[in-house]
C-alpha cells in the first residue's frame, strides 16, 4: 500500500507544480510573473498584468491540475491514494521544483481539489469567494473565508477523510496567506482591481 500512496503524491505533486502563471505570461510575451505586484504566480497576480483573459486561463490551469491529481490517482489507486494525490498537487503548487520551491498560495488548486472529490463543496467555495468579494474586493480576504465556509460545507456532510483533508488544506491556505492577513490587520493589502 506504501507505493500508491507514495506514487499518487509524486504524481500529484509533478501535476501540481505545473507554474501556469508563469508559463502563460512568458509565451505570451508580458513580463516575469514574478517581477510584478506580489510576485506571486497565481490568477490574481496575472490579472495584474491587465489581461484578463491569461488570468482566467491561469485560474482553470491551476484549478484542474488539483482535479487531474485526483481523478487520476482515484482510476488507477482508490480513493486513500487520490487523498495523497491532492496533498502532493497542493504541495507542488505551493513548493515547485521548477521554480526553486517558490510557488502559490494554493487557492485555485484548492478549489480544483474539490472538483475532483466533491463538487458541491467547489460550488460553495466560488459563492462564498464571489460575496466577500464583492463586498470587500479583497481577494485573500474571499479566499480565506471561502475556505473555512468550504470546510464547515464537508465536515457538515460527515465524510470524515475528506474532512481531515480539508482541515489539512485550510491550515495550509491560512500559512500561505501568512503575509496577507498581515497586511488585512493593518489595512493595507490590496484590492481587487489596484
Amino acid at each position: 500500500m506504501i507505493a500508491p500512496l507514495m506514487t499518487a503524491f509524486v504524481l500529484g505533486y509533478l501535476l501540481g507544480s505545473i507554474p501556469f502563471g508563469v508559463l502563460l505570461t512568458k509565451f505570451s510575451g508580458t513580463q516575469d510573473i514574478r517581477t510584478i505586484g506580489s510576485g506571486n504566480i497565481g490568477a490574481t497576480n496575472v490579472l495584474r498584468t491587465g489581461r484578463k483573459g491569461l488570468a482566467a486561463v491561469t485560474l482553470i490551469g491551476d484549478m484542474l491540475k488539483g482535479t487531474a491529481a485526483v481523478l487520476i490517482a482515484s482510476a488507477l489507486w482508490g480513493r486513500n491514494p487520490a487523498l495523497v494525490a491532492a496533498l502532493g498537487a497542493f504541495a507542488g503548487h505551493v513548493f515547485p521544483v521548477w521554480l526553486r520551491f517558490k510557488g502559490g498560495k494554493g487557492v485555485a488548486t484548492y478549489i480544483g481539489i474539490w472538483i475532483g472529490f466533491a463538487w458541491m463543496a467547489a460550488l460553495v467555495f466560488g459563492v462564498v469567494w464571489a460575496l466577500v468579494a464583492a463586498i470587500t474586493r479583497y481577494s485573500s480576504l474571499s479566499g480565506l473565508i471561502a475556505s473555512l465556509a468550504t470546510l464547515a460545507y464537508i465536515w457538515w456532510q460527515g465524510d470524515r477523510d475528506l474532512a481531515l483533508l480539508s482541515l489539512g488544506l485550510t491550515i495550509a491556505l491560512m500559512l500561505t496567506h501568512r503575509a496577507n492577513i498581515a497586511r488585512l490587520l493593518q489595512g493595507t493589502e490590496s484590492k481587487i482591481g489596484a
